[in-house]
This record gives C-alpha cells, structure tokens and sequence, in this order.
C-alpha cells in the first residue's frame, strides 16, 4: 500500500497518455504502478451476472491496495473517453464494492492532448463520476499537457523538460498527499 496505481484511459499503442503514465512511473519507480484495462469487456449486466472477467478483479484489487489512483485521461468529445469510463463502470459493480474500491480513495486526474488546451474539459467531466464514485478528487495540483506531438519524441518518451519537471512536482504532490493521510 506504499504506492498509488495509474491507469491510461487509451488502449492506442502508441498513446501519449500511457507514455506520459509511464514517464510519472520512471520518476517514481517504487511508488507508481499501473495498472492495464485493455482486456476489460464493454460492460453489459449479462456479463455480469455470469461471472465478473479475471482482468476486472485483478484492478479492483490493485485499486484497494493502492494509497491512491492516478487517471491519466484523455479527452474525447470534450469529455471523457469511452474505454476509461467502461472501466469504471465495471470496476464499480457491484454497486456495493464501491466502497471496497473508490469511495474514499484518492483520485487524482491528468491527461494529455494534440490540440492547445490539454485536457480542461475532460477532466471537468471526470467530477460528476467520482462524485458518484464517492473518491476523495485531489485537487492540490493539475496538469494538463497540450500540443503532445511537441512533448515527446518519436519513441514517445517525454521530451519537454518544462512538462517532465511539471510532472515529477504533480506525481510528487500527490504522492505526498496520499502519505499524509495514513
């Protein structure tokens, strides 16, 4: 429990946000993991009902051991996307393990963009679900990454040295947060 636990809301191989998720992880070796939601099914109650997918459990139980969860979200539509949202609705049913899962956990939320304002919007739709969620949002520090061709390089490790050190105060933040309430 000495660590908080990312997930990248894009499944795109090669995904700014998972890079820039896996950036917060080189800085922080020991404190950040992460955790992988491509193998979650679209959510359907019929699914459910016959049994919850391993992939979905072994998240659920990665959410509870961790001192925190970072969202690292892209924005779709001005909103959030899809594959990230699917994963919260499974990972909040039964509605009763909420809160086994989120309800009082911290939360924070980040992403990356191609386009000049970063991932405002998106992020601003991400209160009403942790609401609901009942996760305690951090709101110490934000961190929105525009024009993502220009921060990182053709690897997709990140280059810009201003977003790198804006990133390891963000992660670094948190962290320090989730600390501070053991």
């Amino acid at each position: 429990m000495d660590h908080i636990l990312g997930i990248s809301g894009s499944l795109r191989e090669a995904s700014y946000n998972s890079a820039l998720l896996r950036a917060a992880q080189a800085m922080f070796p020991e404190r950040v993991k992460i955790a992988r939601i491509d193998g979650f099914p679209l959510y359907n109650a019929d699914v459910e009902s016959a049994g919850f997918p391993r992939e979905v459990e072994q998240v659920k139980q990665q959410i509870a051991a961790a001192r925190g969860v970072v969202l690292v979200s892209p924005e779709y539509n001005n909103s959030v996307p899809g594959v990230l949202k699917n994963a919260t609705d499974w990972l909040s049913r039964p509605s009763g393990d909420i809160r086994n899962v989120f309800e009082g956990k911290p939360v924070a939320v980040t992403g990356v963009s191609p386009g000049g304002f970063g991932t405002v919007l998106g992020q601003s739709a991400w209160l009403p679900v942790l609401r609901t969620l009942r996760a305690r949002h951090w709101t110490g520090g934000r961190l929105m990454v525009s024009h993502a061709r220009d921060a990182f390089d053709e690897a997709g490790n990140l280059a810009d040295e201003e977003i790198r050190s804006r990133l390891e105060s963000y992660v670094g933040g948190f962290i320090a947060y989730c600390d501070g309430l053991r």
